[in-house]
């Protein structure tokens, strides 16, 4: 086998859409989306505001459900079983496919608290030596280990941006998820805290399936192997980053590259 067929074996497909709908009560706001997305990779979703890249990626974790007036229709396989079967229970799905928001969101609570309270829930530590590893573990693969290992008693609302949103991001990896989800994880931080997020974000996908929504394409062009472009709720084009780059196959993307749309 050359390495071409080997490459070719190894990208596996952790999350199929399939005609994915959203409707916001008359709104039309995700239109047909069928995307396949890869494991231990990340993805990107970029397009102008509005055009329904965070509603889609809200779907991937059943988020819209807590919204009255959204209906989701189509189907959305992860490890090719369908996460919104009726047997599905939403708060083990997101233990499963964890979210980073845009404005980091600690608990009011101190740093081990934040980390522990979803291993609490989910009964993953056995005992407190399990619970006190579980959360070295996840502070370390969240690249914060060493700045807050002294106070891990101190509130987590007490750190900067950046520390805050990397203390976000080992809270949601403590669960042990598959999938991450981040919407905009650094568009509240300034350059030096996003390159931290970022290089995260690029060790994490040895571990993780990662899919990032950015309103900055530099952004995506430097963390992401695959880039979704939405416009007006449609999936216009999804290829490898290089490509939507530099061949963008649809002109509606190249306008959006180019800074003609946006």
């Amino acid at each position: 086998m050359n390495m071409m067929d080997k490459t070719m074996v190894t990208k596996t497909v952790k999350i199929a859409a399939n005609n994915v709908n959203v409707h916001y009560a008359d709104s039309h706001a995700i239109k047909d989306v069928s995307v396949g997305i890869e494991a231990n990779a990340v993805t990107a979703f970029i397009g102008p505001s509005g055009c329904g890249k965070s509603t889609f990626l809200r779907c991937l974790n059943r988020m819209n459900d807590t919204i009255d007036v959204c209906r989701v229709t189509g189907e959305i396989l992860l490890d090719e079983e369908d996460i919104y079967d009726r047997r599905v229970d939403p708060v083990q799905l997101r233990a499963k496919v964890g979210m980073v928001f845009q404005k980091p969101n600690p608990f009011p609570k101190s740093i081990y608290d934040n980390v522990a309270y979803g291993p609490r829930i989910h009964g993953l530590a056995r005992n407190k030596a399990e619970l006190d590893e579980i959360v070295e573990n996840s502070l370390r693969r969240g690249a914060i280990w060493e700045e807050v290992k002294d106070r891990l008693d101190a509130p987590g609302t007490g750190l900067s941006g950046g520390q805050q949103q990397r203390l976000c991001i080992a809270r949601a990896i403590a669960t042990e998820p598959e999938v991450l989800l981040m919407d905009e994880p650094c568009s509240a931080l300034d350059p030096i805290a996003t390159a931290q997020v970022e290089e995260l974000i690029d060790e994490l996908r040895g571990n993780f399936t990662v899919v990032i929504v950015t309103h900055s394409m530099q952004q995506a062009a430097r963390v992401s192997q695959k880039t979704a472009f939405f416009h007006l709720g449609n999936l216009v084009e999804y290829e490898a980053t290089g490509q939507i780059f530099t061949n963008p196959q649809d002109p509606r993307t190249e306008s959006y590259i180019t800074g003609r749309i946006g």
